[in-house]
């Protein structure tokens, strides 16, 4: 009887949980079709009739900071998660089918770098960045990212690499294939839905990123197109018709990019917490 009387608390705290989650979405697809003086006035009602004048603005703008902000996001994001997928993949399964003080001390080193935010080191890396001249480019953006997420690629492709029968790498040894090859064509092939998981994770995380982008490429070396938002917001700003425009078109890249992949998303992440 109780459990009756119960079973409506259920779905409705999921209807406000979804309900607090969709409010700044739906903020955000109604106030980019409107114009600016109507988001101030009635910044909840629909956009009747829609308008795209604020995106024509943003892709339009003399300095092209959404433009500018777009091609540095594509290319630090693209070439983050892809070096920081091979390289989690290759240690992840060395630490998986090791066994000894080494990868246990790596293991332990590796757990304590995801306990440590960013915002605590922030100040030395720029300093080391500094030091080798990397400050305010491209390629020390990409160093930091690879610092800071490689500890969870690999703990994701370790638990993943530990339901691959080791049989099939000894197969292929005894045919006479070498390490990196059994990797590469045995294993890696096997990986597919771990690594969409990590590039789904690593990729938000990345295109995301605010902080990082702001003090390390700098004002006058490029942008991203979160930064550039934070830059579209000047101190007298009035027009939050181009502010919405720019997070619409700021979050379409990342959310295409999710839904290419979202098939072996689930996969990937539930593979590797049930076995090994």
């Amino acid at each position: 009887m109780n459990t009756q009387r119960t079973t409506w608390l259920r779905p409705t705290a999921a209807l406000f949980v979804a309900a607090v989650f969709f409010l700044p979405l739906y903020l955000v697809l109604t106030n980019v079709f409107k114009p600016g003086s109507d988001i101030t006035a009635h910044p909840a009602s629909l956009p009747i009739p829609p308008t795209l004048a604020s995106i024509r603005a943003v892709l339009t703008r003399p300095d092209h900071l959404f433009w500018y902000g777009l091609v540095n996001s594509v290319e630090v994001t693209a070439v983050s998660i892809t070096i920081l997928t091979v390289i989690s993949a290759m240690l992840g399964h060395y630490l998986a089918r090791s066994h000894g003080t080494l990868p246990k001390v790596t293991l332990g080193i590796l757990l304590s770098g995801l306990m440590i935010p960013t915002t605590v080191i922030l100040q030395p890396i720029t300093e080391v960045l500094r030091s080798f001249g990397l400050m305010n480019t491209v390629a020390g953006l990409v160093l930091v990212n690879l610092g800071y997420y490689v500890p969870f690629g690999v703990f994701v492709f370790m638990g993943f690499v530990k339901g691959i029968p080791i049989e099939l790498e000894e197969a292929a040894s005894i045919d006479g294939a070498g390490k990196i090859r059994v990797f590469w064509q045995v294993v890696f092939p096997l990986l597919r839905p771990a690594s969409a998981s990590v590039l789904i994770f690593l990729g938000v995380w990345i295109w995301n990123d605010f902080l990082n982008p702001l003090i390390i490429l700098g004002p006058s070396n490029g942008t991203t197109v979160t930064v550039g938002i934070y830059r579209a917001i000047g101190e007298h700003q009035s027009d939050f018709g181009t502010v919405f425009a720019l997070m619409f078109l700021a979050t379409l890249p990342i959310l295409i990019f999710y839904l290419a992949f979202q098939r072996h998303f689930v996969k990937g992440l539930t593979g590797g917490a049930t076995k090994g």
